[in-house]
């Protein structure tokens, strides 16, 4: 019971940034957040309208919100929009890099601009993002980066390379991070999923539930789990959590 009450107590009165938190996987996170005492921002790049569902969710669970749009894989963007909640809600305690993109095509039909747009919103901007918070957390002595990375980054993709690749290296920048931060109460880590029940596995007609051990896709709800763990933890750092019902056991 000791231990579940030290839990508890370190996330109220937090302020929470989730990146791409209107829909999906961010949103379940923003509101699992809230509901254990987070305040949170809601960042978004073109959907507002699902962005101001899930921050009137935040608000009936009591909790202050923010709605603050920026592309995250623009350095201007991510400037503006970390200044945005630092005054609307105050300085990041937990950063939860979950923007991201995929497009599906083949290595022959892959260019050079698709390659560079999918490393840019999945794994630059995640550079972006750190680099933007990580002042204030290590002043502080406190701070949580959790990193949306994919099962993609761990077993590969024969339809979305770039994705594999960029999602990889969210998970070699989250051990780094990690390691340099070890020390300074700033804890850094990554959920990787498999097949959750998101537009983006609706969009993708390459999978289906029975290639899940379990026979189902994920909920975004189990994805929210592990992010609230890892939010509340400061002595998990640089690990790579699997939300994959056992498709990936590495």
């Amino acid at each position: 019971m000791y231990a579940l009450e030290q839990f508890m107590s370190t996330l109220p009165g937090r302020i929470a940034l989730v990146t791409g938190g209107g829909r999906g996987i961010g949103k379940a996170i923003a509101l699992a957040l809230a509901a254990a005492g987070c305040d949170v921002a809601v960042n978004y790049v073109s959907r507002e309208a699902d962005a101001r569902v899930t921050s009137d969710a935040i608000r009936a669970l009591g909790r202050r919100t923010l709605v603050v749009r920026g592309d995250v894989s623009r350095s201007a963007d991510v400037t503006a929009l970390v200044s945005a909640v630092e005054a609307g809600l105050g300085p990041v305690d937990v950063l939860v890099n979950n923007a991201g993109r995929v497009t599906f095509e083949g290595i022959d039909q892959m260019s050079e601009a698709s390659w560079n747009e999918i490393i840019q919103v999945n794994l630059s901007s995640v550079f972006l993002m750190t680099q933007a918070v990580l002042p204030g957390m290590r002043a502080r002595t406190w701070g949580r980066i959790i990193n949306l990375t994919s099962v993609a980054a761990q077993a590969g993709s024969v339809m979305a390379v770039h994705y594999s690749a960029a999602k990889a290296g969210v998970i070699a920048a989250t051990k780094s991070y990690a390691r340099l931060l070890a020390k300074e109460g700033v804890t850094v880590n990554a959920i990787s999923p498999a097949l959750i029940g998101t537009e983006m596995v609706a969009s993708n007609p390459h999978v289906r539930p029975d290639m899940i051990p379990v026979g189902r896709f994920g909920r975004v709800e189990e994805c929210a789990d592990v992010a609230v763990l890892l939010a509340g933890n400061a002595y998990i750092t640089g690990q790579t959590i699997g939300v994959n019902g056992g498709m990936y056991l590495g």
